[in-house]
């Protein structure tokens, strides 16, 4: 409780108007100069010194753009339903800008467009200048992650095949998507798990990711990698081959080293959601992040802290929104591994958590390093490709990132 010597002055002031203007209203039973005053001081004392429920309000911006996937993608869904709750709880108006395209998506962070994207795989090609980020304008992007939904990600077989273990795939038809590098580059970490490169298996490409989905129903493909819950997934459990996800057993350290050479973003995940699979018979696969709430690394810690607290506190508002919306719960989202480091900001808010722990800041300081590596690379590939052509400076660029990656080890 608040005394006349402990208010803010701005209290103070407010209070002293208010009363100098009861003096001048006529006196009713139901409206007394004490009574009216009594409930000014409770309105003033909630906007200017805020309470439990409204100090975020305050610290967040009255306007933000997100950007995000297209309309009718996980992502949007998601991104919608934070937008409302940010909206129902602080009063924050969310522009979301929504594109089919990884540089779409980035574009409008990177120029400042917008504040936080909602984004998947591309934060990590950004990261490290690689796919549509290898491109001389482009390069390796200083990018910071607040926080990213767990979703699953396995390699799938009929469930009647031979291929029981990941090494199994050997030989084997693997069904991959032309032009996709999102979903080809988690194929390749499935396959480094079992010491594996495309080389080993027959890569079969498809035009679009739902012919390549499906390519295994049609005895088109003996093998092809996505998340649990496509509808041609859910097709080949319901056929007569049935649906087998192929292990990666967590305690197979050395399987996951090497998966996580290819990719750093995945750690092991038991999925219970998804075609064949249940929290009776869970399946043993990897997690990725998607969406990732991902910033560009100047945001401030202040700003990083404040939005990723406002993601916590109206957590009740969204978790029922999409099926896996509850995997927003800071305890799953808030923790290594991502596509990119965890901004200061957003951890600085975890640890108050108590749930960001030593294990975490250690993958954090891992990762950044590898950042800070790639980012100290690219201008010596640059003057080197100085002249040179596109083709010419894209093996620079190769050769200078595999030795600044090795530099790591």
């Amino acid at each position: 409780m608040t005394t006349p010597s402990t208010r803010p002055r701005a209290l103070q002031i407010a209070i002293a108007q208010t009363q100098r203007g009861i003096a001048a209203l006529p006196r009713t039973p139901r409206c007394t100069s004490r009574s009216l005053l009594a409930s000014v001081v409770m309105a003033a004392s909630a906007v200017l010194l805020g309470s439990p429920g409204t100090t975020m309000a305050q610290k967040l911006p009255d306007t933000m753009t997100w950007s995000s996937y297209d309309v009718g993608s996980a992502g949007y869904a998601e991104a919608s339903a934070m937008a409302d709750a940010f909206g129902k709880k602080f009063g924050t108006k969310i522009r979301i800008q929504p594109s089919g395209s990884a540089i779409g998506r980035l574009q409008p962070v990177l120029t400042k467009r917008a504040d936080v994207g909602f984004l998947a795989t591309e934060t990590f090609f950004a990261s490290e200048g690689i796919y549509d980020f290898s491109d001389r304008r482009w390069g390796p992007q200083n990018l910071r992650v607040l926080a990213g939904r767990p979703a699953a990600f396995g390699l799938f077989t009929a469930g009647d095949s031979d291929i029981k273990k990941m090494s199994d795939v050997k030989g084997k038809r693997l069904a991959l998507v032309a032009g996709n590098p999102s979903v080809n580059v988690k194929c390749e970490a499935l396959l480094a798990f079992a010491d594996l490169t495309i080389k080993d298996v027959k890569p079969t490409m498809f035009p679009t990711y739902a012919a390549a989905m499906s390519s295994v129903l049609r005895g088109e493909a003996d093998a092809s990698c996505t998340t649990t819950t496509p509808s041609q997934v859910y097709e080949l459990e319901a056929s007569p081959h049935g649906i087998r996800w192929v292990t990666l057993p967590p305690d197979d350290k050395e399987g996951w080293k090497r998966l996580n050479t290819v990719a750093p973003f995945f750690q092991p995940f038991s999925e219970t959601v998804g075609a064949g699979i249940s929290k009776e018979k869970p399946a043993q696969i990897l997690a990725y992040r998607y969406p990732m709430l991902v910033v560009r690394s100047d945001m401030t810690d202040d700003m990083a802290y404040d939005f990723i607290k406002a993601v916590d506190e109206t957590y009740d508002l969204y978790k029922d929104a999409t099926a896996v919306m509850y995997r927003w719960k800071l305890q799953d989202s808030g923790v290594p591994a991502a596509d990119a480091p965890f901004h200061p900001g957003a951890i600085r808010y975890l640890k108050e958590r108590g749930i960001w722990k030593d294990e975490d800041q250690a993958w954090n300081d891992k990762r950044t390093a590898r950042l800070n590596a790639l980012l100290a690379a690219w201008p010596k590939a640059m003057e080197e490709g100085k002249g040179k052509s596109d083709e010419e400076f894209a093996k620079i660029w190769e050769k200078d990132r595999q030795a600044a990656l090795d530099t790591l080890n």
